[in-house]
């Protein structure tokens, strides 16, 4: 699907981006789907190029589509949300651990699926084990 949208304005706040396109509208997105752009400084996120289908940025590496601006999902919820406020959580060692598909968590973590409310609870059980084994560290 090709999106044809015109920016009259970017910027950002400590949690989301924002557009205004030329016809007056308003949107957003978390920044949690982007953590390059959430943890670079701001001569970094000021240094963009807009194309024909999105932004980009090079100091960065980093692209977002105008489509993805028109999701229905602007920010992670559930699992994806956990996963995303938390980097250091590794999905595929936590899908590991509950015998789970990988690529199964990756798409719940992308919010490409959503996990049954069973399914859910079994991977917060996981990541709260994890948390209990790991206060039990000592150095």
């Amino acid at each position: 699907m090709k999106t044809e949208m015109e920016i009259s304005k970017l910027w950002f706040d400590d949690e989301k981006i924002f557009i205004q396109t030329n016809d007056g509208k308003e949107l957003w997105q978390s920044l949690l789907w982007y953590h390059r752009l959430k943890y670079a400084s701001d001569e970094q996120r000021n240094n963009y190029r807009i194309s024909y289908s999105g932004i980009h940025w090079h100091d960065v590496d980093e692209d977002i589509s105008f489509e993805s601006f028109l999701y229905d999902d602007p920010e992670p919820t559930g699992v994806a949300k956990v996963f995303h406020q938390y980097p250091e959580l590794n999905a595929s060692a936590i899908a590991r651990r509950m015998n789970m598909q990988q690529s199964l968590l990756a798409a719940y973590v992308n919010g490409t699926k959503k996990p049954s409310i069973k399914r859910k609870k079994e991977i917060e059980k996981t990541i709260r084990d994890f948390g209990k084994e790991l206060s039990t560290i000592q150095f």
